[in-house]
């Protein structure tokens, strides 16, 4: 029998990315990063950029190990560590510098401008071995940022849950529940994942959603309100005109879009939608409120080719399944 591979780079990186999702979201206004060190095919130390920002993940990893420890090591970075120093603590380049691993591997290059490039040049310049991989996974663990930055805007989840015709409620109005309890533990999960989360005005008017966290353990995780209208923010919310209004949003690198049919739609035909996270319940409502309002969609063709599958799961007698926006 063949021996096994061992871990290619992109496999430690792919660890990273995942253990990056420990800082998400409460790394804000920071990047939530991951970082590994490696010795002898085995994680000596790991770290994730802590609560508010700091200290950052390098600075979590690097701390404590020997020398001669690190002298055989390889740093995996989800994203190239910060070069500009800060009031709130020293740059990553410079802890780096002074504790000399090996090599390191940096999933993403820094877009920000007091970065972008200079760590990397300046490891190099030093001696370190530096590899920079542009890993998908370190790219998707980095969404809210990279998008922040790229198109000054956050990233952005639509999510459905319908009835298998495609209906959000019943004709009244009435939608408690559609899906069953292990599907809505699922969306309070996904919840404490995003900074902010959105509904629009008549969802808010008719049903006083309360958009909070409701997990033991997690309700201090609660994402910021934010209401679609026109008129004034109703108390305990922040109020957006339209959704391209959203680039607004000060300190949101991930906004979770609920509710109800036309702002779905609305974020749809604006083609300001990441991520669908579509939940299905195995019932039928025939004339229900159907999930979705008028997208503009002039011709069949122009539908497809738009989303590719994510992550498919099943949850009680729901199914859930998330589709990235192809761009």
């Amino acid at each position: 029998m063949a021996a096994s591979q061992p871990p290619s780079d992109h496999d430690w990186m792919a660890a990273a990315a995942r253990l990056a999702a420990r800082a998400r979201p409460l790394s804000r206004p920071n990047p939530g990063v991951a970082a590994l060190v490696v010795a002898e095919g085995r994680v000596i130390a790991r770290g994730w950029t802590q609560v508010g920002g700091r200290p950052h993940a390098e600075a979590v990893a690097l701390a404590g190990l020997a020398p001669e420890t690190l002298a055989r090591a390889t740093l995996y970075v989800t994203l190239e560590p910060c070069a500009h120093q800060s009031e709130r603590g020293p740059a990553c380049a410079d802890l780096i510098l002074a504790a000399r691993p090996a090599r390191v591997v940096i999933g993403q290059l820094d877009p920000d401008p007091r970065t972008a490039g200079q760590s990397m040049a300046r490891l190099s310049a030093a001696g370190i071995a530096v590899t920079v991989l542009g890993d998908p996974a370190s790219a998707a663990s980095l969404a809210g940022f990279l998008t922040r930055q790229h198109l000054a805007r956050p990233w952005v989840t639509l999510k459905l849950a319908t009835s298998l015709d495609g209906c959000i409620a019943l004709a009244d109005g009435t939608s408690r529940w559609i899906t069953g309890e292990a599907a809505r533990a699922h969306v309070h999960a996904q919840r404490a994942r995003h900074d902010a989360i959105l509904v629009g005005g008549g969802t808010w008017r008719a049903d006083r959603p309360r958009l909070d966290v409701r997990l033991p353990g997690l309700e201090a995780r609660s994402p910021r309100r934010v209401v679609l209208t026109r008129g004034p923010a109703p108390e305990g919310t922040t109020a957006l005109s339209a959704p391209e209004a959203i680039g607004a949003l000060e300190g949101v690198n991930y906004l979770y879009v609920e509710g109800g049919a036309q702002t779905a739609a609305a974020f749809l035909a604006a083609d300001l939608v990441d991520e669908f996270h579509f939940y299905t319940a195995p019932i039928l409502i025939g004339e229900g409120l159907r999930a979705l309002g008028p997208l503009g969609l002039a011709e069949l063709g122009g539908a497809h080719g738009r989303w590719a599958l994510g992550e498919r799961r099943q949850l009680g007698s729901d199914a859930f399944a998330a589709y990235l926006r192809t761009r």
